[in-house]
């Protein structure tokens, strides 16, 4: 037996030390999810408490086959998804159905200059709008497809599309800011 299926085993015996070992294993890395979702580190930190607590209630629903952390991540990402649905008081996505928008597949990725801190990159991240930021984090880092993440939100794979870009567009408008202040200097 593994380590993390030994792991596994002490959690489903509801040992607090193997509880605790999972908890500071996965934390930092569940963490960094977190922050991606949430708008500030207090509701990373809120998202995280609620989605261990899923974690260690739906562990025998783990099958052991596939990757735990994996299993873990999805977890983590739906819970944060859920929160968002639940305590978002306006719609997350504007609807691009009845508008006029061009919508191109353009390879336009984001790059990160490596002078950039991560810290104020996930800074750019969380600033986004909420539906930017959903769909920007599921596409990205999830690496969801279109199709997906509608089936996902219940939207359409367009205005998918849509946010993403916006997203992107935001982003790469406030790098270019970060760039112009840091030139001047």
């Amino acid at each position: 037996m593994n380590e993390e299926a030994k792991l596994i085993e002490g959690c489903l015996a509801g040992k607090r030390k193997a509880q605790s070992e999972l908890y500071q294993r996965f934390a930092p890395r569940l963490y960094g999810i977190c922050l991606r979702y949430a708008s500030g580190r207090a509701e990373a930190e809120d998202l995280l408490q609620e989605g261990f607590i899923k974690i260690f209630s739906s562990l025998q629903s783990y099958s052991g086959t596939g990757s735990f952390e994996g299993w873990m991540r999805r977890i983590i990402v739906n819970n944060s998804l859920n929160y968002i649905r639940a305590h978002v008081n306006r719609p997350l996505f504007s609807s691009i159905e009845d508008q006029d928008v061009q919508i191109t597949e353009e390879n336009d990725s984001v790059t990160v200059d490596a002078g950039i801190p991560v810290e104020a990159m996930l800074a750019l991240v969380q600033q986004l709008p909420d539906g930017y930021r959903i769909i920007f984090n599921l596409y990205v880092f999830e690496d969801y497809s279109h199709k997906q993440i509608a089936e996902e939100l219940s939207i359409s794979e367009n205005t998918s599309k849509t946010q993403l870009m916006r997203a992107r567009a935001a982003l790469r408008k406030q790098l270019a800011l970060i760039t112009e202040k840091s030139e001047v200097k």
